[in-house]
């Protein structure tokens, strides 16, 4: 498994434009709703004698991807539950409505308009056309990028930004 001072960097060399970076802030969150709207329609319950407790795919899915942070950044985790976690639970209350997917889909659309925007910015593919991996990185990026902001591991984001700029300067002289 590659670390997370890779993962970054790796997503960071085609997020060094400032103003994509600030598309992500809303393309990413609207992506994790809609998917999180989609995939807490799908799920089943487990029932015993003395409870019943309902499990959506959103559920396991949203569990595996926080213990995939867990393993890369704890603080990094802790940070995807305070912040992801409401956004993952309000996407709960969406398919109780008249039109859920119609919801999802303009969030997801949304979504892609500002990612796509912002890599017009920054001149560059995103990041997961290269590694489907990319993709779980990204919301993970966006909280590093706040945690680098308050002070957090200055020594991490000095790699992370140093290690960034040389892939994307290799990459720019293989093109």
């Amino acid at each position: 498994m590659k670390s997370l001072l890779e993962q970054l960097s790796t997503y960071k060399s085609v997020h060094l434009n400032k103003s994509n970076v600030k598309t992500h802030f809303v393309g990413i969150p609207l992506i994790i709703w809609s998917i999180a709207i989609v995939l807490s329609m799908v799920g089943f319950e487990l029932s015993t004698k003395h409870f019943t407790v309902g499990i959506t795919l959103m559920s396991i899915v949203a569990y595996c991807v926080l213990l995939y942070y867990v393993v890369l950044s704890r603080p990094l985790a802790l940070m995807a539950i305070l912040i992801f976690g409401p956004i993952v639970y309000s996407a709960t209350w969406v398919p109780a409505t008249e039109w859920p997917m119609v919801i999802a889909l303009i969030a997801f659309i949304t979504g892609w308009i500002f990612q796509f925007i912002g890599h017009a910015y920054e001149k560059a593919k995103p990041a997961f056309i290269d590694d489907l991996n990319q993709l779980f990185i990204g919301p993970l990026f966006l909280l590093a990028e706040i945690y680098f902001k308050f002070g957090g591991n200055k020594t991490l984001e000095q790699q992370v930004h140093q290690l960034a700029i040389e892939k994307r300067r290799a990459f720019e002289k293989n093109q």
